[in-house]
């Protein structure tokens, strides 16, 4: 936090040894997107002011230089982080964890816009890609690696408003997992989700992940009560201090 740039962001990646930044690239996918989650869910888990506030400060930079209107839809992109000047128009799969942080955060009307474009995203090709431009609405990364975020985020929201829809998005999203990544010894990656040529791995968060949250979504009462516990960004469940 304390090598943020001037207004506010982080990159990609930084020299340990020297502090000298190596990637200037700032968005909210792999590489910088547990940052900000963990920055939100510390200071509640432990009841941390000051992480508290780093959330506040970092959330207004992202707000201010990554949110993008296109179309009507609202989309976090990626920026140079000295400079806030616009370096892509990309949103993937690891970045719709960000609905989810913003229901913890209390930004529920923000959650909502993000969740409906991270579902447009979905809707796109019938599983969401790894990386899409969404100014062209153009699959720049093709594959399907069983994420889990955007599910995770339904569920946020549907614990938050109660809102069939949620349910209905992840109706949507678990008929596309049979249909598309079953195999007869479990599921799979996707190859691609233009041809949805499967892969031959399933990742370890694919249980702990994925299958959590769209189980936790279609339970009938709530299996965790969310002002005792925090989900780690890996989904295991905290108890607050």
């Amino acid at each position: 936090y304390k090598r943020r740039s001037k207004i506010g962001l982080v990159g990609e990646e930084i020299d340990v040894e020297t502090g000298a930044w190596t990637n200037p690239n700032s968005h909210v996918g792999g590489a910088i997107d547990s940052y900000y989650e963990y920055l939100l869910k510390s200071s509640i888990l432990f009841g941390d002011d000051e992480l508290a506030q780093m959330w506040k400060a970092s959330a207004a930079a992202l707000d201010k230089y990554l949110a993008e209107e296109v179309g009507g839809a609202l989309w976090y992109g990626q920026v140079d982080m000295t400079t806030g000047q616009r370096t892509a128009s990309e949103f993937g799969a690891l970045h719709a964890f960000l609905p989810g942080v913003f229901v913890v955060a209390g930004d529920v009307p923000r959650a909502r816009r993000l969740q409906d474009s991270c579902y447009r995203m979905w809707q796109l090709r019938g599983i969401e890609p790894e990386v899409l431009d969404y100014r062209a609405m153009k699959v720049t990364a093709a594959g399907y690696p069983l994420r889990p975020e955007i599910i995770e985020s339904a569920w946020y929201l549907r614990r938050a408003t109660g809102d069939a829809q949620y349910l209905a998005m992840g109706k949507t999203m678990l008929d596309a997992l049979v249909a598309h990544t079953r195999t007869d010894d479990g599921f799979t990656v996707l190859k691609s989700v233009e041809t949805m040529e499967k892969g031959d791995l399933q990742p370890s968060y694919f249980l702990a992940e994925s299958l959590k949250y769209l189980y936790l979504l279609f339970a009938p009462d709530p299996a965790f009560d969310l002002d005792r516990v925090v989900f780690t960004t890996e989904a295991h469940p905290l108890r607050r201090t």
